[in-house]
């Protein structure tokens, strides 16, 4: 039983990162190569939205052609946390990274994909796996959470603020 535990905790980091399938003659794309400007380090910047994306979860690290490592899963109150300590400290080089909204980590979905929900090409490694955005319900302390985005197969979802999720920061285009 012991060796069974110590198997799943060694292999659930690598259960947040799946093989891609694409239904590349059946569905439009949705998010094409060409939209994405690289910034010539671990960011893109969006041209339809202007907005700037990390190119990485965070906790990964940017290699230049890949995401290297296993995003960082936090709560939401750390994650509302750690875009305060990104811009206090400048880590990122800019000083108004936030969590997405929704409806912005929704531009970076592609309808054609899963596992992950994204072109790999933009978001090298990202996990398939739920992501926090700064959307909230409000309601009595029971229902209090936030929305997450899943680049799995489970869409959006209402979720508590404990739970643990990757992050993945954005900022206005300069």
């Amino acid at each position: 039983m012991r060796f069974l535990v110590c198997l799943l905790f060694l292999l659930y980091p690598f259960s947040l990162v799946a093989d891609q399938s694409c239904r590349t003659d059946e569905l439009p794309l949705s998010l094409p190569t060409a939209r994405f400007v690289s910034n010539d380090d671990a960011t893109l910047t969006d041209t339809a939205t202007d907005l700037m994306w990390q190119r990485c979860a965070w906790g990964q690290e940017w290699t230049g052609s890949g995401c290297k490592g296993q995003a960082s899963l936090m709560t939401w109150p750390e994650a509302l946390q750690l875009a305060d300590a990104t811009n206090a400290d400048g880590t990122l080089f800019y000083n108004d990274w936030r969590l997405p909204n929704i409806r912005d980590l929704a531009t970076i979905v592609e309808r054609q994909c899963q596992d992950p929900r994204t072109n790999l090409e933009l978001f090298p490694d990202t996990p398939a796996h739920f992501f926090w955005t700064s959307t909230t319900r409000s309601g009595d302390e029971s229902t209090l959470g936030a929305y997450a985005l899943s680049f799995g197969p489970e869409g959006v979802e209402h979720r508590s603020q404990s739970e643990r999720y990757p992050v993945r920061l954005v900022r206005p285009a300069p």
